[in-house]
């Protein structure tokens, strides 16, 4: 056990030290475009709201945005640099309680990019790491239009028949 346990110790710090992964690269208007994803690094909140902003979602106070982020147990961004600026094009992030459970919240694709496989390989690179902490109930909520996105990628409405249940105050 103790041997597992210092090689998912050791498979996740070198993975915190290289934390930008060139992902894809791809050809836009005649120029070349390399997308990069990072793990667990600062993000620029107003980027996110632009981002955000891009694919219709409501917008959410600024500050609590920021709180769900930090109190978040990873965060993922894809981006790509144009003219030394870094431009975020795809987000997730998510909560668990760090040994069994964990929910994924937030995943956006800017527009501009959905339809090239960013999306899955957003969504593999966060089931992948889940999984290196051994956390194996992984959940999300989706709208109808992408049930069957994330059916692709292995999501499955729950086959117990669970059904999510919600308190909102009045």
């Amino acid at each position: 056990m103790d041997f597992w346990i210092s090689f998912f110790d050791n498979k996740i710090q070198k993975e915190k030290k290289q934390n930008i992964l060139m992902i894809k690269n791809f050809i836009n208007n005649h120029q070349n475009i390399d997308i990069y994803l990072n793990i667990n690094e600062n993000i620029n909140l107003y980027d996110l709201e632009k981002l955000c902003d891009s694919v219709g979602w409501v917008r959410r106070p600024i500050k609590k945005v920021e709180i769900a982020i930090n109190n978040s147990f990873l965060i993922m961004c894809l981006f790509y640099y144009n003219n030394n600026t870094k431009n975020l094009i795809g987000f997730a992030r998510v909560t668990s309680d760090n040994a069994f459970n964990a929910t994924i919240w937030d995943v956006v694709i800017h527009p501009k990019f959905q339809g090239l496989g960013l999306g899955k390989i957003l969504m593999n690179q966060i089931v992948k790491q889940l999984r290196n902490y051994d956390i194996s109930t992984i959940t999300l909520f989706a709208d109808p239009q992408v049930i069957k996105f994330y059916k692709h990628l292995g999501f499955m409405i729950d086959p117990d028949g669970v059904k999510g249940m919600f308190w909102y105050p009045l």
